[in-house]
């Protein structure tokens, strides 16, 4: 009995001893952590996305509190309003940024892309993408299987069971890039929302050759330049068989829309529906007044 009690007096003074020295060794190297962190992270929208690229919105907080400014930092769920309570706690100056949105740049509808093959495995892109090009002669474009919608945290995506593509809800996109990198073909892509919602974007990437692409999709880019040349504003660009829209350099002038053959550019949310023979009229009459002074020139 004498040895029971012994023991356990030992082993309650063993550790005792133990939690002072835990105590004290934790007081000694206790890192202070800065208040302003708990204050950056209440006006965080609390999404944890990633969007921002960081783990979430606690380590946000975190990085944005140690940065000299915060030019490498910005919260694509709050937006503006968050990162301007995030600078008035740090006491930084920060810039708006113009409101961005998720495009899917795919024109491989049912109809436009025909199916070649069946899948009958497991139903995700990433898993179907490992597997083989697709159920289309197309290997570039959206594997329908909806693995952006599922990574959406916001309700911003779904698949339209007409066209087999996913359609965005620009209502509740935040433009967090969830949907971007679920991804595994690369179609989905954040760009400026533009005037009044007002945007142009080629709605393809096969980088196939014009014959090949045309066959595999009839609404695809088939690299002919019409669309480079036709812009007056240097915004468009041709790289490896397909176009690509700069959305910064472009003026919403709808001309390359006009004149594209497959109809692989978008116009989206204009006032008027585009009068395509209107405006090719207007390129026509540019283009020979153009000649017509060359002409004087020479």
């Amino acid at each position: 009995m004498k040895v029971l009690i012994l023991t356990i007096a030992i082993i309650t003074a063993l550790g005792l001893v133990l939690s002072i020295v835990l105590f004290l060794v934790a007081k000694k190297f206790r890192v202070e952590e800065d208040p302003r962190i708990d204050e950056v992270e209440k006006v965080m929208p609390g999404a944890n996305c990633g969007g921002c690229g960081f783990a979430g919105c606690r380590a946000f907080a975190e990085s944005a509190v140690k940065a000299p400014d915060l030019d490498s930092h910005f919260c694509p769920v709050g937006g503006n309003d968050v990162m301007a309570k995030v600078a008035a706690i740090l006491g930084f100056e920060v810039k708006a940024k113009a409101p961005m949105v998720a495009v899917v740049r795919c024109n491989g509808t049912c109809a436009n892309r025909p199916k070649v093959n069946e899948y009958d495995g497991f139903a995700t892109c990433k898993v179907k993408a490992t597997l083989y090009s697709g159920d289309t002669a197309c290997a570039y474009g959206c594997l329908g299987c909806g693995d952006c919608v599922a990574a959406c945290q916001f309700g911003a995506l779904r698949m339209n069971p007409e066209t087999g593509l996913p359609e965005v809800d620009e209502t509740k996109c935040t433009a967090c890039g969830a949907c971007v990198k679920a991804c595994p073909k690369a179609i989905i892509e954040l760009r400026n929302k533009g005037p009044r919602g007002m945007r142009e974007y080629v709605s393809c990437v096969n980088k196939d050759k014009g014959p090949a692409a045309k066959k595999a999709c009839s609404a695809a880019c088939i690299g002919c330049g019409i669309c480079v040349k036709t812009c007056t504003h240097e915004a468009i660009v041709l790289e490896n068989n397909v176009a690509y829209i700069d959305y910064g350099k472009c003026k919403l002038c709808r001309e390359c829309e006009a004149m594209c053959p497959t109809g692989a550019i978008h116009g989206i949310n204009f006032p008027k529906p585009l009068d395509k023979e209107a405006v090719k009229a207007r390129i026509q009459a540019r283009q020979q007044k153009a000649r017509e002074e060359n002409n004087k020139e020479a």
